[in-house]
């Protein structure tokens, strides 16, 4: 089992070879996916939980967006510091099984606070999942595989997404919204162990006699971020597509069943099956196209998330306002396979910027700026005003929320636009920075 210490590129004991790397990268990805399904199920569950214990949009946006993201975020930056430090498999694993414990209890909540204190306990261990996964792919992959490794790993998201939708809303509508909680729960714990039999910690493979062989303190790893521009305008327009993304995203099932009177189970089986596909297929070729045309110039890790946003608006205000079922799926299908493309190439094109020993708390700090705009304020604004407009817009409140909150997507645009403008010229000085050698002891 390896230590974890570094070794140098290339060598026999490099991780990189062989196909060991594709099986954990597969372990990993199926972890990201119980990640998001003990997340995501809330969202399908949200409206028979809000008719048993009787609460408002805004209150739904704190269970799944603000208060969870809160815990998450803070959580997440100490946590990826343990990890540049740390056996990363370890931190993983553990992190499964406090999430899965706490999903499980979920389905035992009798008010809103109890919900509201099991979701932070979701929060809390699924802020040790992403950076310490990012941290350990980095390392099992070469530079020019990044994209598609991470872009696959992302696609994790979309197939917890895929199974909290189609299989929660099903178990829901048969069994209860409580049962859910349970079955979805209870398997996480179970690949916990399997995470730590099956999956050996990677060496950190750095350059020899590089200032990438030392550890990094937080405050180093924030002082060399400042000093790239591009890090923090990606940051930025990834999270306004986030804000777009899980604002809308976590009431869109609310919106069919309220505005289109589809059922819960109808609804799970649409947002699982057009959802989660899309979702993987966006993330995967975001990945894949940013690696193909990145190799002769690493600004289309940017221009991918760029582009695929600009062509998504119209589609998703089309989808938004679309008067049948048909036409939002009609609409809804490649704008959210645009929408997707831009988070496997934004995280790969960070690591990029930033010494391997400081890839799993640049991993945190990225999405600390993600979560807390996306997922923190996303949910929670368009539950505020869904709840504002229902005495102008009546029934058609949410849809107007909705609208309202797909404007932020113009403001990223412009952040992915200024972050290829910085992009090469940040990388330059990271590669002119990890050349300095290590002064003699």
């Amino acid at each position: 089992m390896s230590n974890g210490k570094p070794v140098k590129r290339g060598s026999v004991t490099d991780p990189k070879s062989g196909n060991y790397k594709w099986f954990v990268l597969t372990i990993l990805t199926v972890v990201y996916a119980f990640n998001f399904i003990d997340r995501q199920i809330l969202v399908i569950l949200q409206e028979p939980i809000k008719a048993e214990l009787g609460l408002s949009d805004t209150q739904l946006g704190l269970l799944t967006g603000f208060s969870f993201a809160v815990v998450y975020v803070t959580a997440g930056i100490p946590i990826a510091w343990l990890a540049d430090r740390s056996n990363r498999r370890n931190i993983v694993a553990a992190s499964l099984g406090v999430w899965s414990v706490m999903t499980a209890l979920s389905g035992m909540v009798q008010n809103y606070t109890q919900l509201l204190l099991a979701r932070l306990g979701v929060g809390l261990g699924e802020a040790g999942g992403s950076p310490p996964s990012h941290s350990m792919l980095s390392d099992y992959f070469p530079e020019e595989q990044r994209g598609t490794a991470l872009s696959i790993y992302t696609t994790g998201i979309y197939l917890g997404i895929f199974f909290g939708y189609f299989a929660g809303g099903w178990i829901a509508d048969t069994y209860g919204w409580r049962n859910a909680f349970f079955i979805v729960g209870i398997p996480g714990v179970v690949l916990a162990f399997l995470l730590l039999l099956l999956v050996r910690e990677p060496p950190r493979t750095v350059l020899p006699n590089t200032v990438e062989n030392e550890k990094a303190s937080f405050k180093e790893t924030i002082a060399f971020l400042l000093q790239r521009p591009a890090f923090w305008w990606i940051a930025l327009g990834c999270s306004t597509a986030s804000f777009v993304g899980y604002g809308n995203g976590n009431f869109f099932p609310s919106l069919l069943i309220r505005n289109y009177g589809l059922t819960v189970t109808e609804v799970g089986m649409f947002m699982g099956v057009i959802s989660g596909t899309t979702g993987m297929l966006g993330t995967f070729l975001g990945g894949y196209l940013a690696d193909r045309w990145g190799k002769h110039d690493k600004r289309w890790y940017v221009r991918i998330a760029l582009w695929g946003l600009v062509l998504s608006l119209p589609l998703s205000y089309y989808t938004l306002i679309a008067t049948e079922p048909l036409y939002v799926v009609l609409a809804y299908t490649p704008a959210h396979i645009l929408n997707t493309l831009y988070l496997g190439p934004c995280i790969a094109i960070c690591h990029t910027l930033v010494a391997a020993n400081m890839r799993a708390s640049a991993s945190a700090v990225l999405l600390f700026v993600i979560n807390m705009i996306g997922l923190g304020l996303g949910p929670l604004v368009v539950g505020a005003l869904s709840d504002a407009y229902r005495p102008i817009f009546a029934e058609e409140n949410l849809r107007y929320a909705m609208l309202t909150a797909l404007t932020m997507g113009t403001l990223g645009v412009f952040f992915f636009w200024m972050a290829q403008r910085t992009l090469l010229a940040d990388i330059s000085k990271t590669e002119s920075a990890l050349s300095v050698a290590k002064p003699a002891s």
